[in-house]
């Protein structure tokens, strides 16, 4: 039986009845975004649990093999010329581990959100496009979409018209806003509801941004016979 990955929780309310897994980026940790949901408006949610799970350690080639959290190895600059698609894959699963202990743990898939930053970004849209149940919406910040040839047969049916808020700087110099709309168009194009925010900072969060995911977590957790 796999471990699940390190995580931190936090609960905006008690009896949560929807879940928000958010994923740091290269060399962070799930302290990163915690400390970003006392600044969420909440009040049109219903109790959330948010989860901020820890990547393992590895070397990142990009680094010059320095060991540090990752979701998978970067070998250039460019982000897509050459992946590390087992590495992808790997922590697909275990991400995936995670929103199968929220619906164990009695919240639906319907009502999870999964949601990353940068490295983190990349896979909430590889494992939340590929995960077999409906989810909740998918957060995409300052990121970009791996593997995406192999996204239209991998792909799953029940993901196919979930709600993808994808968020970029519009100058940023570590996910360039061209890897970004690249994503975006990708990802229109099979037919995907985007919502495209694009903000005047580089590679961070914008308060305009925090009050956008705000509203987009309002409109994709309400309306739901168990949200009272």
């Amino acid at each position: 039986m796999n471990t699940l990955l390190p995580r931190i929780e936090i609960e905006s309310a008690p009896h949560p009845t929807a879940a928000v897994i958010w994923l740091h980026g290269l060399g962070a940790d799930g302290n990163d975004f915690a400390a970003l949901v006392p600044e969420l408006d909440l009040a049109a949610c219903p109790p959330i649990r948010f989860v901020f799970p820890h990547a393992p350690n590895m070397p990142v080639s990009l680094n010059g093999g320095y060991v540090m959290p990752a979701w998978y190895d970067i070998f250039g600059a460019d982000l897509v010329s050459r992946q590390d698609a087992a590495g992808i894959q790997k922590s697909a699963r275990a991400i995936a581990a995670l929103i199968d202990q929220e619906v164990a743990r009695g919240i639906a898939p319907e009502r999870i959100v999964l949601a990353g930053f940068s490295q983190g970004c990349a896979m909430a849209l590889h494992t939340g496009l590929r995960y077999p149940k409906r989810l909740a919406g998918l957060l995409a910040l300052s990121g970009y979409l791996p593997l995406a040839d192999t996204l239209s047969t991998e792909r799953t049916d029940a993901n196919a018209d979930t709600p993808i808020f994808m968020a970029h700087g519009s100058m940023d110099p570590v996910v360039v806003p061209a890897r970004g709309e690249a994503s975006r168009d990708l990802l229109a194009r099979l037919g995907y509801p985007v919502q495209w925010h694009s903000y005047p900072m580089q590679h961070s969060v914008h308060p305009r941004e925090v009050a956008d995911i705000s509203v987009f977590l309002a409109n994709v957790l309400k309306q739901h016979p168990d949200a009272a």
